[in-house]
């Protein structure tokens, strides 16, 4: 009743998980409880409404509460902050590059000063909210420290084809650890799930289908991938490839491995190459191919990185992303050339 028909209302729950079923109030002599759900869907009906509710992942991930609502809501995903976001409090791209990579973008971050304050944040974040949720909603006991190997494995190889039975023979000749790759697929969704990873699979462009295996992952936010490994392996080569994996994701693009195949005869036999191209960027019908390279030193290096999209025979843009501060320019093949500040900072990339 207190509601104006002419004005706009907006509603924000946080932490709904604690939120707990009461008995009917209309209904005497009944069980029937209302939930919080039903409180929602009740208020959804008021068009003047507007809700926002967020959960943690420990008691109801965000997929749970969209299957609640019956395809009435929409998810908002918070990411941490892009490197444009960062940069705003700096105003320099190269100190604001400088921390980036090796801090990420966690909000809270930009109010630290010192690196341990920064360290201890990114590792109690880590353990007390990420890993402390995934144990508590999985009900996983006795396998902490599995957990904790196995997120080292994917920290210090971020970007490198992997898959479960993989991991699963490293866990054994490096730790003595039996583990089944079923369980490592099902601990490996826990933390995408959460948020923590990626996965990105790889994509044939010219066959234009999916491998199954393996699979690339990337951290959501490269700060914490670096506390993880007591930032003991801040090196911009695969640090670079994540951050722009992740920016591609936050700009709302469908991002793939891309492979390309070729025959090459050696010695009167046909052998099957495969080559890489680390990211095929797709919405709707535009796709763009992207390559990461930290510098292109010397003709060989060039030709490492260019061969793969030079071998595909589409019409659709290629880039070569590089960590040098460049004037963006495109070769006489029509590839385009661009630094990797210019580009997390300009909204229109792939327009130019």
């Amino acid at each position: 009743n207190k509601i104006n028909k002419n004005k706009k209302y907006y509603i924000f729950i946080d932490e709904i998980q604690f939120s707990k079923p009461v008995k009917n109030p209309y209904i005497s002599d009944s069980d029937e409880e209302i939930t919080f759900v039903d409180t929602l869907l009740g208020l959804m009906k008021i068009e003047n409404l507007d809700i926002y509710v967020t959960g943690s992942n420990s008691k109801i991930l965000s997929k749970d509460i969209l299957t609640q609502f019956r395809d009435r809501g929409d998810e908002i995903h918070v990411y941490p902050l892009s490197f444009t976001e960062f940069y705003d409090t700096y105003k320099d791209k190269n100190l604001a590059w400088r921390d980036y990579v090796v801090f990420g973008g966690m909000p809270y971050i930009l109010r630290l000063e010192t690196f341990e304050e920064k360290s201890t944040y990114l590792k109690n974040l880590f353990e007390e909210t990420y890993i402390k949720d995934i144990i508590e909603r999985n009900k996983i006991q006795n396998s902490s420290d599995i957990l904790d190997i196995l997120l080292n494995f994917i920290s210090s190889a971020i970007g490198s084809l992997t898959n479960p039975l993989k991991l699963s023979n490293r866990f054994l000749s490096e730790n003595k650890i039996s583990i089944s790759h079923n369980t490592i697929s099902k601990y490996l969704s826990y933390f995408e799930e959460s948020y923590i990873l990626y996965s990105a699979k790889r994509y044939d462009i010219k066959g234009a289908k999916y491998f199954t295996t393996p699979l690339k992952y990337y951290f959501a936010d490269i700060g914490l991938r670096n506390v993880r490994l007591n930032f003991r392996q801040v090196e911009e080569t695969h640090i670079m490839e994540n951050i722009i994996y992740n920016d591609l994701i936050r700009r709302g693009y469908n991002v793939d491995v891309g492979v390309v195949e070729y025959n090459q005869t050696e010695d009167n036999k046909k052998k099957k190459i495969q080559l890489e191209v680390d990211f095929v960027v797709n919405r709707g019908n535009i796709k763009y191919y992207i390559q990461s390279a930290l510098a292109l030193e010397s003709n060989e290096k060039r030709e490492q990185e260019l061969n793969s999209l030079k071998r595909i025979n589409d019409s659709f843009k290629k880039i070569v992303i590089i960590k040098d501060d460049i004037i963006p320019r495109y070769d006489e093949q029509g590839i385009y050339y661009i630094g990797i500040k210019d580009f997390l900072l300009t909204d229109n990339i792939f327009e130019n």
